[in-house]
């Protein structure tokens, strides 16, 4: 069995539109939770789906953000082995990820799902972005309960799941930090297909850098190794004052430094030892994927740059890659982005144009399962 577990506030609509989504998959041992994180009016729901999957909500006197989805974990029948986390906008488009969950080895803590978002004006597909090899979206993964309940690293400061300090943003990075220090894996896999109906409008980009910066720097505090620490911690707020001047929200962005100001030194220690370190970057999978891909003595140059890029630079370097500037002129043109979704779309964008003559691409890490696009090569994502 499993249940599936998603906190909503004050969205009725989505809420209404994700059970309907839901209802339509072929009938299967799982129950619903809603965690309604205090709303007014209270989240409404029937006590059954039309496919018979029981309902529940659980309400909450205030607003846990995405640490709610702990009280639905709490809730979730004994019988439920594995915990199918969602937002109030995002289902999955099957049950084709059911098999997995059966199969998964032992050590696999939790698998990512392959998150689309609605396609662009043009009819482009588009996936959600964050992430990296070993974090999941929060909005489409299966956390497998006895890794969850696990991830209560011994600390008086720390629970079991998500930590409510972060709210919304880098929660993800937190707990999945967690369960690879509790001894196990994260992977993504094509065949967990999750659609989030998400849209732009309504967005306070302010509110939104103010978290990004503060919560991802508390990420890089707790849990990068001392040698890497300050300079991870520069790197985070580099990132983000970029970021904040795109979106225009500069605003935001400062109000998030001075809070992060205040809190760092806050920060429970839980320092990774270099192999988990390494995992959470995406440096191990970038590392495993570009050795089986890269041919000796080809030039190299990066594209489509994005999370981690510096890790991809990293393992490049480290392989003794030869890498030059100009795409025009290498052998192999490299996506330099470790967050699945945008891996995928780069991907999918470069090997459209792809044609004999011009430099094959090559994804810097392979998601697991078969793949669902033509041009996806097992051994690395590899475009011809």
């Amino acid at each position: 069995m499993i249940a599936y577990v998603l906190p909503t506030r004050n969205r009725p609509g989505q809420l209404a539109h994700t059970l309907a989504r839901l209802a339509e998959l072929p009938a299967h041992s799982a129950e619903v939770i809603i965690v309604d994180n205090a709303g007014d009016p209270p989240a409404r729901a029937p006590i059954a789906l039309a496919n018979g999957l029981p309902v529940r909500v659980i309400m909450l006197a205030r607003n846990h953000a995405a640490a709610g989805r702990n009280a639905g974990v709490l809730a979730a029948d004994p019988s439920a082995s594995w915990i199918v986390m969602l937002d109030d906008d995002s289902h999955p488009v099957n049950l084709d990820f059911l098999p997995l969950l059966a199969s998964a080895k032992s050590d696999v803590a939790a698998i990512g799902a392959e998150i689309t978002l609605p396609a662009s004006p043009d009819g482009t597909l588009r996936r959600e972005s964050g992430g990296l090899p070993e974090v999941f979206t929060g909005c489409g993964v299966a956390i497998r309960r006895s890794a969850w309940e696990s991830s209560a690293i011994n600390h008086a400061d720390l629970s079991a799941g998500y930590d409510p300090r972060f709210g919304f943003y880098a929660e993800e990075y937190d707990l999945a930090a967690r369960l690879i220090q509790a001894g196990g894996r994260i992977i993504h896999d094509h065949r967990f297909r999750v659609a989030h109906e998400k849209t732009a409008s309504g967005r306070d980009m302010d509110a939104i850098l103010r978290r990004l910066v503060r919560n991802n720097a508390w990420v890089m505090r707790r849990y990068a190794p001392t040698t890497h620490r300050a300079r991870e911690i520069r790197r985070t707020i580099t990132r983000y004052a970029r970021i904040a001047m795109k979106e225009r929200a500069e605003a935001g962005y400062f109000s998030g430094l001075a809070e992060l100001a205040l809190s760092l030194h806050t920060q429970p220690r839980l320092t990774m030892h270099r192999e988990h370190w390494d995992r959470f970057t995406g440096l191990a999978a970038c590392r495993q994927t570009l050795a089986q891909s890269l041919r000796s003595g080809e030039s190299v140059a990066l594209i489509a740059p994005g999370k981690n890029d510096h890790i991809v630079s990293q393992a490049l370097a480290e392989l003794g890659a030869r890498i030059i500037d100009d795409p025009r002129d290498a052998d192999t043109l490299v996506i330099a982005t470790l967050s699945p979704g945008p891996m995928l779309d780069a991907l999918d964008a470069s090997s459209a144009q792809a044609h004999p003559g011009k430099p094959r691409i090559i994804a810097p890490f392979a998601l697991e399962g078969s793949c669902s696009h033509e041009h996806l090569a097992p051994a690395g994502l590899v475009a011809a």
